[in-house]
């Protein structure tokens, strides 16, 4: 057994048993396994172990990725990271999801951009839950606005939310952040039948986010080992 394929069983271990504890099943949560910085062979090692959803934050990095890996048509390639208005092409023509959607610019963009031949893009709205000016998102009360903004085009499907929370070292206080993001979800889901998708939680809040209603979670370092950020990454 590889490292990467211990640390998938681990993950997957921690998944089922965060789960099991608040009556879920954990094939309501799909484990997004964070590939950034690390290179194809590591993905490959993934992809052997049975992993087929990756999240990628740099956009050419992950585009390289999605080259070298073509070979695996099964594979489902998320971008998870900030999006600049000039990036905005490449994601739209070569990943299936974009969990960083904030603004209609992007939104219109990315629906302009998206190849013919493909199916629509599946997007996620970027929620700063945590209302921090290092992070990008919108704020809730906005969340009503964009959500029929993007429904109205028809290359883009809107399938849920994301959020990064600020790290809070106490369970009961990611618990509350993650439940607040849950209660958006819910009634995004009342208005728009295709929202199944809540991208919540990273290694430190994966509990709370499965507790809360969290449909997948964000694992990176957990998986591939620490990262190695002297790797060129282009944004």
């Amino acid at each position: 057994m590889t490292s990467i394929e211990h640390n998938l069983q681990q993950v997957r271990e921690r998944i089922a048993a965060a789960a099991a504890r608040c009556g879920r099943a954990p094939e309501e949560i799909t484990l997004l396994a964070v590939s950034k910085t690390k290179p194809a062979s590591a993905v490959a090692e993934a992809i052997a172990a049975g992993q087929h959803a990756f999240g990628e934050n740099y956009v050419q990095e992950g585009v390289e990725k999605v080259a070298e890996l073509a070979a695996h048509p099964d594979l489902q390639w998320h971008f998870i990271g900030p999006l600049q208005s000039n990036k905005s092409r490449l994601v739209a023509e070569n990943f299936a999801w974009c969990h960083t959607v904030d603004r209609q610019r992007i939104a219109q963009r990315l629906n302009d951009q998206r190849p013919a031949s493909l199916p629509p893009l599946n997007v996620l709205i970027q929620v700063n839950i945590s209302d921090e000016n290092s992070k990008s998102g919108i704020m809730l009360e906005a969340l009503p606005e964009l959500a029929q903004q993007i429904a109205a085009l028809p290359n883009l499907r809107l399938r849920g939310l994301m959020a990064i929370p600020a790290p809070e070292s106490e369970y009961a206080r990611q618990l509350a952040v993650c439940q607040q993001m849950a209660a958006a979800f819910q009634t995004l889901k009342q208005d728009y039948p295709d929202v199944d998708t809540l991208s919540l939680g990273m290694s430190d809040d994966m509990d709370a986010a499965i507790a809360a209603g969290s449909t997948m979670v964000r694992i990176g370092t957990a998986v591939f080992g620490a990262r190695d950020y002297a790797r060129p990454s282009q944004q």
